[in-house]
């Protein structure tokens, strides 16, 4: 890479080189004009710096249908944490596979059905050099309460917490950087404090993280606490290292970084070593069983099938729908329909689909799901007050000040509406974000380079040095920016020319090359 100028991811400010790589590795940087190479790009003034590391996903299906997955690569990511908020597919036996397939298909699409995820190794070796990008295990906290009790609310003590505690030690041994858990979701919201307490014991003693999306349900298993404080006792109880996922403002309190914030200082003050993960945008995107209660989703997709067929059940969960939502619930648009059935309803908000079908939003709910055994997702509408959408930009521009932050775009780049954060989290920060609010550029490339590479345990990324693995981005500073949006949301960014992953072209001249140079790391 001929001339450019080099944010290396440290944070500190940028020097114009050149850059040599090697196999998968940086070989040189500085002055190489009377070097010679192979293939020599032309950089002339644009940014050279560490690929992304996006610490937030949910692509652990589309990586394995789509490989080249181009909304990562288009957008500068070379490294993904998967295993999300407690829900991924490892380790499980095939009926479970099967079974939690199906749950999750609304977030993830489904994956290819007869893969061995037995276990953390079989569930890495499927996406080694066999994708696009690099990626990061997680140890799921709702794969291990589905190998230990099933789809049950039970709790897991004695044996069956000894035997969670197995499995999450096998897993870190094989190669997960940590743990996740997701108390949005089941059948890790199941849980009570204690569980999770002695879970994230077992990964402070294999020097793991622990990720945790934190409660949305169930908070009378939470000893008293609020769901950030439930997280933070988690923390201090078990000596772990946390780290909170998508934890920012929302519609509902934009503009109080300081005292959202004031919890996690105190902590910190403490001793809690703690990091968290944001993306830019006001609302977010789910699948719409992790709407329902516990009660009803007890048993997994089948049970949930046969309750929606159920007259008397469905009538009880319409009525809890109703009541915990209210006029909310039509405030979402479908995002992905697995059948071509209905698949004419993707891109349409909730609140026209049940007019156009002569049903409560809460029935067209509970009869797509039926009519699609469950494979759709939807997306919160962004508020119809613009101000409050740019106060929550600017309240995340505000908590990527913190040297504990950093950013994970929340991916689900699935259907032909996803959320525009698949296709734009990490050019809408450095483009129009970082221009609005004149922010150092340097300071944001370290927050999505160094900053989860350390955070997440992934050794020779993160930092553009000799010797280090040549995942790099080619940039031009002044143009970077998305163009993804909730009408257009598979639109690209624009402004990123290259991208290498592990020293192959991934994207050259702007276009994927179709590369699957990924590996399972670290």
């Amino acid at each position: 890479m001929k001339g450019g100028l080099i944010i290396d991811g440290t944070g500190a400010s940028p020097y114009p080189a050149d850059l040599a790589v090697k196999g998968q590795k940086i070989s040189a940087i500085g002055n190489l004009e009377f070097a010679s190479a192979k293939r020599v790009l032309d950089i002339g003034a644009l940014v050279v710096a560490p690929g992304f590391i996006d610490t937030h996903v949910h692509t652990d299906a589309a990586l394995l249908n789509y490989p080249q997955h181009k909304s990562a690569i288009q957008m500068g990511v070379t490294t993904e944490v998967l295993g999300q908020d407690g829900l991924s597919y490892a380790p499980l036996n095939p009926e479970n596979y099967r079974n939690y397939s199906e749950y999750m298909s609304g977030l993830c699409g489904m994956p290819p059905p007869e893969l061995d995820m037995s276990s953390i190794s079989s569930f890495r070796s499927h996406y080694h050099r066999t994708c696009s990008v690099n990626t990061v295990a997680l140890v799921p906290h709702c794969a291990v309460r589905l190998s230990t009790v099933g789809f049950n609310d039970v709790p897991l003590t004695g044996d069956s917490l000894e035997s969670a505690k197995t499995l999450l030690k096998k897993g870190i041994e094989q190669g997960a950087a940590g743990m996740s858990t997701g108390l949005g979701f089941f059948p890790a919201a199941y849980a009570t404090t204690g569980e999770l307490v002695e879970l994230a014991k077992v990964v402070a003693k294999m020097g793991g993280v622990f990720v945790i999306q934190y409660r949305f349900f169930n908070f009378d298993r939470a000893e008293g606490l609020s769901p950030v404080a439930e997280a933070l006792e988690i923390a201090r109880r078990s000596g772990v290292k946390l780290h909170i996922a998508h934890y920012r403002t929302t519609p509902s309190n934009p503009g109080e970084t300081e005292m959202m914030t004031a919890e996690l200082d105190r902590a910190v003050s403490d001793g809690v070593d703690l990091t968290a993960d944001t993306y830019p945008y006001p609302c977010g995107s789910t699948m719409p069983v992790c709407r329902f209660p516990g009660w009803f989703v007890e048993g997994g997709a089948q049970a949930i099938k046969r309750r929606l067929s159920d007259p008397k059940q469905r009538r009880r969960v319409i009525k809890f729908l109703e009541e915990t939502h209210g006029t909310t619930l039509g405030h979402a648009l479908w995002t992905y329909i697995g059948s071509n059935q209905n698949r004419n309803l993707e891109g349409m908000s909730w609140a026209d689909a049940a007019t156009a079908r002569g049903t409560s939003v809460a029935e067209m709910m509970c009869d797509i799901l039926l009519e699609e055994d469950l494979e759709c997702g939807l997306a919160v509408l962004p508020p119809k007050n613009v101000a409050i959408s740019q106060q929550i930009e600017s309240d995340v521009m505000r908590l990527l000040e913190r040297n504990d932050y950093m950013v994970g775009s929340d991916s689900i780049p699935i259907g032909s509406f996803p959320h525009p954060r698949a296709f734009g989290t990490f050019p809408r920060i450095l483009g129009r974000l970082r221009r609005r609010h004149d922010y150092p550029i340097e300071q944001l490339i370290q927050r999505m380079t160094e900053n989860p590479a350390r955070r997440f345990g992934i050794t020779g990324r993160g930092v553009i040095k000799p010797g280090n693995f040549a995942d790099l981005v080619v940039f031009d500073e002044s143009r970077i920016d998305d163009r993804a949006t909730f009408e257009d949301p598979r639109a690209t960014a624009v402004g990123i020319k290259h991208v290498t992953v592990n020293g192959q072209l991934s994207l050259t001249n702007g276009k994927c090359t179709g590369a699957l140079a990924g590996e399972a790391v670290p």
